[in-house]
């Protein structure tokens, strides 16, 4: 409780005129040096505090503290969490912690710069390595005790994928041996492109309920794995360590199809290739394309290959192949296969963690390069049919809301201004709209930057997306992501000039407020996860393709880490003066 006192309502009126006159007067002064600018504020502060006409006092709730930390409760509802996440390999592929005196020291410095947790991959490859059911969790429980000891909350991927040949990766962890080897005799197991080659990343989607895996279907392998943690990191999860649960569903662990991997080389900005030659999709296609009264259709076989752009393909040319009515029919199959996908895999989720206080995620790839382009190729080929006419991600987003989950969404450091011309990018525009669509099916959204960053240009687009519309200082922001994961944690991150600015980052991204230990003061109370609500009517899926315009946003943040503001320095001297006059 901090005693606030107002001066009398005329006395308010006249500070608020001798405030713009004095600001209005005070402006030349800038083209003079800060210094002379904040000298004559002091002067005028202290002058006015000495002239303050008699006031009423009364008592207003606006600050609180807890273990030495304060807060302004107004603004810490603006507050957003930040995660970091942990280096790929921190637990070997032979399942051994190697943390050691390095990591600790790296994540209690963290912990001092305010980070709220820290986000880490739980490798199917690695816990499952032995064979069917033969889960040790022992490496990743000592893990998770050091960062209990460094006082950091935990976000945990569900990784069904292989970490290997995605942009970024620097570690090699396949998916389990004993799985692999079926696929010696099957290679149709995993996903397949129209030239035949397989990709052994990610098990496609085509056998999520074929029984291959010694009676198991891939999705009863993936719901065994969850439970199997739920169960030995029982005591993580009742001590509100863990507080979400992010279930992989594709390849890079997004809900996605594995369309532009380096390994069968895939360059920026190519189009990507379609996924879906293996037998058992195959199958699926021809008796989709026969129930709608077109057993002669067949998958594209013109969609060219991996490196080409869009205009080079008769598929995604102007008025090409994907705007007749058997290019419509098979996206449309195509992506409802996915979004099918990532509708039984987070049924799965949600029945292993049903009643924990935790939080359910699934990301979204932030596919930005040709999207200013007519056809949106790269995104098609990922599986997400989205053109100007039709939303391909407020779907996803919908099925999400069933079982109560957060969307993460990736790229939201990048600015167009950064691309390519020829990729025809557009990363704002698209983070933009999917995030626009997950606030409208009323759920939580998360994200995080799609490559490591150390500059204030990065930071403060990602601080503008965080926010939209700023910060408010009277309570909860217009729009606010539920949290932020920063990737990620490498020892270039501590070197003294880029810690400094990340330290900068961190306090703006909690509205520069002081971390805060308790979510529910700023509005993310975690309770009981609730169990997944009915399957939603696939009409209903189809309404949520029906484009509606983003909301709007800032055209910069106005929490910058260098202090640039909406408008400039300019800008963040009036907010500065102002804060004097009305604090």
């Amino acid at each position: 409780m901090t005693s606030i006192i107002y001066p009398t309502p005329g006395a308010l009126r006249e500070k608020m005129r001798l405030h713009h006159r004095h600001l209005l007067w005070e402006l030349p002064l800038i083209y003079r040096g800060e210094s002379a600018l904040v000298k004559r504020v002091k002067h005028r502060v202290a002058r006015s505090k000495a002239r303050e006409p008699q006031a009423v006092a009364f008592e207003v709730s606006t600050a609180a503290s807890e273990g030495g930390s304060k807060y302004d409760e107004k603004l810490l509802q603006n507050y957003v969490p930040l995660y970091v996440m942990l280096p790929l390999g921190v637990v070997t592929a032979d399942n051994v912690f190697e943390g050691g005196e390095k990591l600790e020291k790296q994540l209690k410095d963290l912990r001092a710069a305010g980070i709220d947790g820290v986000m880490v991959d739980v490798w199917w490859g690695i816990i499952e390595a032995k064979g069917p059911k033969q889960y040790d969790w022992s490496a990743y429980r000592s893990l998770f005790e050091l960062v209990n000891k460094c006082d950091l909350k935990i976000q945990a991927i569900m990784s069904f994928h292989q970490c290997g040949g995605n942009v970024g990766d620097v570690v090699y962890i396949p998916i389990p041996q004993w799985v692999r080897d079926i696929g010696e005799t099957d290679p149709d197991i995993f996903y397949t492109n129209r030239s035949g080659n397989r990709n052994e990343e990610y098990l496609s989607l085509g056998v999520d309920h074929q029984p291959l895996f010694g009676g198991r279907t891939a999705i009863e392998m993936y719901s065994d794995y969850m439970k199997s943690f739920r169960e030995n990191m029982a005591d993580f999860l009742e001590a509100g360590q863990i507080i979400d649960i992010e279930v992989g569903c594709g390849a890079a662990g997004e809900l996605r199809y594995p369309s532009y991997p380096e390994t069968q080389g895939w360059v920026f900005p190519g189009i990507g290739e379609f996924q879906c030659y293996d037998k058992y999709l195959k199958a699926e296609f021809k008796e989709a394309a026969k129930n709608a009264g077109h057993p002669e259709w067949e998958l594209p076989d013109d969609a060219g290959t991996y490196n080409d752009k869009p205009d080079s393909t008769e598929f995604f040319k102007q008025n090409g192949t994907y705007l007749t009515e058997k290019g419509k029919f098979f996206l449309t199959w195509y992506s409802n296969k996915l979004l099918t996908h990532g509708d039984d895999i987070l049924d799965e989720a949600n029945k292993a963690f049903v009643g924990c206080k935790v939080k359910l995620a699934a990301k979204v790839s932030g596919l930005h390069w040709w999207y200013k382009h007519h056809s949106h190729a790269a995104e098609l080929t990922a599986g997400y049919y989205n053109l100007k006419d039709r939303d391909g991600y407020r779907p996803a987003a919908r099925i999400l809301s069933r079982h109560h989950a957060i969307m993460n969404f990736t790229c939201l450091e990048m600015r167009d201004s950064e691309q390519s011309a020829e990729a025809k990018s557009g990363p704002q525009e698209l983070v933009q709209q999917v995030l626009s669509g997950a606030w409208r099916e009323k759920i939580e959204v998360a994200g995080e930057n799609a490559l490591s960053r150390y500059d204030a240009e990065a930071y403060n687009q990602i601080l503008l997306n965080a926010r939209p519309n700023g910060v408010n200082k009277w309570g909860p922001p217009k729009l606010r992501m539920f949290g932020v994961t920063y990737l990620r944690l490498y020892d270039e991150l501590f070197e003294e000039k880029n810690f400094n600015l990340f330290k900068t980052f961190v306090r703006k991204m909690h509205a520069d407020q002081d971390y805060c230990p308790d979510p529910s003061k700023y509005g993310h109370e975690i309770g009981p996860l609730e169990r997944s609500n009915p399957q939603i009517p696939i009409d209903d899926i189809i309404d949520a393709t029906k484009p509606m315009k983003p909301f709007p946003w800032n055209k910069q943040t106005d929490m910058p880490v260098d202090g640039a503001g909406q408008f400039g320095l300019l800008g963040g001297l009036i907010n500065g003066i102002k804060s004097i006059f009305f604090k």
